[in-house]
């Protein structure tokens, strides 16, 4: 294909949905796989007064590149660092009440993006596609249905109650609102938190900002 070919490749199969793509870069990225030798030029077209297009091979190292990319890619784990991963390490520093709302505010838009997911699944499926194309859509259907599940279960033991340390977490920030400072509270917590500021007189490494 020549790089334009693949760019409108690429979109009609959705690829952006399942891999993090900058078709901006994509004539650089070409390029660049020609000069480490993993495709080549098989020919230049020209379509009527359109400019030419260099149509592009893979190579025997372009394949062999390819195969050992793909093979890591499926059979080794790599740490992914999710946005909600994040927010969740630093979720203390909202009020228990407005993380959950927050959190009620993203299951609403997961229930759409899933509704939209199975959609794209179900159509593919009438048209006769076969499973074995729709994999990674599976896959993004199930991560999305497991992080609602999580999200929906941390929403109900907040509200409740029933996720532990969470009087503490909002009798700090009502500290916090009646003019304590945050170095006054971890300097002595049990003094501000009884019992409840144990826990963090016993973390010697913990400060105001963690």
């Amino acid at each position: 294909m020549h790089p334009y070919e693949i760019s409108t490749t690429l979109r009609t199969r959705g690829k952006e949905k399942s891999i993090r793509l900058n078709y901006g870069s994509l004539y650089a990225v070409v390029d660049s796989l020609q000069k480490h030798g993993l495709i080549e030029t098989k020919e230049t077209l020209r379509e009527g007064r359109r400019p030419e297009r260099t149509v592009y091979d893979i190579t025997p190292a372009g394949y062999a590149e390819f195969e050992d990319w793909l093979s890591e890619l499926l059979a080794v784990p790599t740490r992914e660092f999710t946005s909600l991963e994040a927010a969740l390490s630093l979720m203390g520093g909202l009020r228990p009440g407005e993380v959950a709302r927050l959190l009620e505010e993203r299951v609403g838009r997961l229930t759409i993006e899933l509704r939209s997911d199975r959609t794209t699944i179900d159509v593919a499926r009438e048209q006769g596609v076969p499973d074995m194309f729709l994999v990674e859509g599976l896959l993004r259907i199930a991560m999305l249905e497991a992080e609602m599940r999580f999200v929906e279960q941390l929403v109900h033991d907040i509200r409740s109650g029933d996720l532990p340390g969470v009087t503490t977490w909002a009798t700090l920030h009502d500290l916090l609102a009646e003019g304590h400072t945050a170095e006054e509270i971890f300097a002595d917590p049990i003094r501000y938190l009884g019992e409840e500021g144990r826990v963090l007189a016993d973390l010697p490494t913990l400060s105001p900002n963690q």
